[in-house]
This record gives C-alpha cells, sequence and structure tokens, in this order.
C-alpha cells in the first residue's frame, strides 16, 4: 500500500475494512531491508499533491541519510525531529513533485487514513536491522 488517503468520514482504513494479504516466503519477506533510523531534518513539501513532509533520516554509518517524501503531517517538525523510526531502504526510488523519495517511513493506518509512526523499544544503534 504505498498511497494512501486520509478520510475521515468513510474511513477506509478501519481494521474490518481490510481484508488479510496472501502469503508469501519467508525469502520474500526477508529480502525488504528494513532499518532503525533517526530524523534529522524535516521540510516542507507545498509542490507534493497530498500534505507531506520531506523527512531526512540518518540509517548509520553503512546507509547514511536517505531523503522520503512522508504523508506524515499529523505530526508537527517539533514532533519529527531527532525521533527514532522504522524505514524500508531497498523499494526503490520514487519521484514525487520532483522530489527523490529513497525509502519508506513505517507506520500503522489509523482508520481515518493518518500515520501513527512504528518505531523501536529501547534505543538500537542506528542502522540496526529489523528482524
Amino acid at each position: 500500500m504505498a498511497q494512501h488517503s486520509i478520510d475521515p468520514e468513510n474511513l477506509p482504513y478501519a481494521p474490518e475494512k481490510l481484508p488479510r494479504k496472501h502469503d508469501i516466503s519467508g525469502p520474500d519477506f526477508f529480502n525488504v531491508d528494513m532499518r532503525v533510523g533517526r530524523i534529522v531534518d524535516v521540510a516542507e513539501f507545498p509542490e507534493a499533491r497530498k500534505p507531506a513532509w520531506k523527512i531526512f533520516v540518518d540509517f548509520g554509518p553503512v546507509v547514511g541519510v536517505l531523503q522520503s517524501s512522508a504523508q506524515i503531517t499529523n505530526y508537527s517538525l517539533d514532533e519529527l525531529m531527532g525521533r527514532t523510526v522504522v524505514g524500508a531502504i531497498n523499494l526503490g526510488i520514487r519521484k514525487i513533485a520532483g522530489f527523490e523519495s529513497q525509502f519508506l517511513v513505517l507506520g500503522g493506518l489509523m482508520p481515518d487514513g493518518t500515520v501513527q509512526l512504528l518505531s523501536p523499544d529501547g534505543d538500537p544503534p542506528l542502522g540496526a536491522v529489523v528482524a
């Protein structure tokens, strides 16, 4: 589900409205490179069709800082800065309104489509692989 929309009236992401997805193999799942990172910068993104932030996340010494367009405007800039997040970093690059989105930040979809960001418990190092 790469694209989603926010709809507080119809609640399109209510769990009871979403069927279970088909099974995949363990190797398919483990091919997704998910890592822990820290948001180091956030910028407004008025060119995006849907409200979004440009976020810049440090995924540690092996990966470095990657950027993404994220529809997480239910968070303020101050709430995002310095926050630890989980990102899928090997899904390819997408161009969004001329901006290169290099990873997908992960979160749980609320019934109305807003995203609640996933973050690890404790303090794993930047770049830690999600298992």
